[in-house]
């Protein structure tokens, strides 16, 4: 299989194109490295079962279709994003340039080169707003009412996928992901709660929780995320399916839990809380195991006890 990777020298982007080598297959790798790192594919350019090839491109390029059209992927798998909510908010124009025109570029060049199938990373986390304590773990049917402008992004993103199936025959997969962390996540900038909890108390460094600690996150790990992602190179089609573990982890519950595997005994610091941030969060899974054969199979402890030994390690 000819696999195409937009933001492929990202966190998860990178930990995608391993698998997909490891698989055997040849993968295009494109990323303009504004967030991402040759360093996260070193052990890609290593590999001696697939093919991996890497073009240092932004995905809002005219020159992307090109590039695509050599390549003529069997499937794309669509990771490149503005993926700060923040930026979003103070900066919605560079939001909407990235995350909606990139992806319209992405999807152009998916059609005019004949690619059977895009796969798209979504944000379960922003697609369906803030939902009721009621309603969680979300599932696919509740109403998409992003309230930030990245949200807006990924669920236009959705709508502009359904249309070229529509118009084109250009079949997808929108993965709607949770919280993902592990190996890679950088813990400066737009980055998990893990990977700062990480960085900071192997650094021993004090870490901040805000408000009270009793808001929940789905956290799921890559590798898991991963594999819903290669399965769905072949089905899911038409579909939105939440990749999640559908389990509420409190972040005073996590920081806890990662404090005790470090080794630290003290108390993290608060703050207050920050405006319009989410009290609970989780998704339901259950439609991804059906379409896709898919489940999370890492447990919280088991994920964030690999990612420690990462950040502690330092290994690509």
């Amino acid at each position: 299989m000819k696999a195409f990777v937009t933001g492929g020298a990202g966190f998860i982007g990178s930990t995608l194109v391993d698998r997909l080598l490891a698989e055997g297959h040849q993968v295009d790798v494109v990323d303009n490295l504004t967030t991402g790192s040759l360093a996260n594919l070193a052990d890609a350019r290593r590999s001696t079962v697939g093919r991996m090839t890497f073009h240092q491109i932004d995905v809002r390029s005219p020159d992307l279709a090109e590039v695509m059209a050599r390549c003529r992927p069997d499937v794309v798998y669509h990771l490149a994003a503005q993926a700060d909510v923040r930026v979003s908010v103070s900066d919605p124009l560079l939001d909407a340039d990235i995350n909606v025109m990139g992806s319209l570029r992405v999807l152009e060049g998916a059609r005019a080169c004949g690619a059977p199938k895009v796969v798209f990373a979504s944000s379960g986390g922003t697609i369906y707003g803030a939902p009721d304590a009621a309603d969680l773990p979300v599932k696919e049917s509740h109403p998409q009412r992003p309230v930030s402008p990245y949200g807006v992004a990924k669920k236009v993103v959705g709508d502009y996928l359904f249309a070229y199936r529509e118009l084109h025959n250009l079949e997808f997969t929108a993965l709607a992901l949770s919280n993902v962390y592990g190996p890679r996540q950088d813990p400066h900038g737009e980055a998990g709660v893990v990977a700062i909890f990480a960085g900071r108390l192997l650094a021993g460094e004090p870490c901040t929780v805000f408000g009270d600690g009793s808001q929940t996150r789905d956290f799921v790990y890559v590798d898991d995320v991963v594999d819903a992602f290669a399965r769905a190179s072949e089905r899911g089609g038409g579909l939105v399916l939440n990749i999640g573990t559908g389990a509420e982890t409190s972040v005073s519950h996590l920081y806890r839990t990662m404090a005790a595997q470090i080794g630290v005994d003290r108390p993290a610091v608060a703050a207050p809380a920050r405006p319009g941030e989410l009290d609970r969060s989780s998704l339901d899974p259950n439609r991804a195991g059906i379409h896709l054969g898919w489940k999370p199979w890492t447990s919280l402890e088991d994920g964030t006890a690999a990612t420690i030994e990462w950040f502690r390690t330092g290994k690509s």
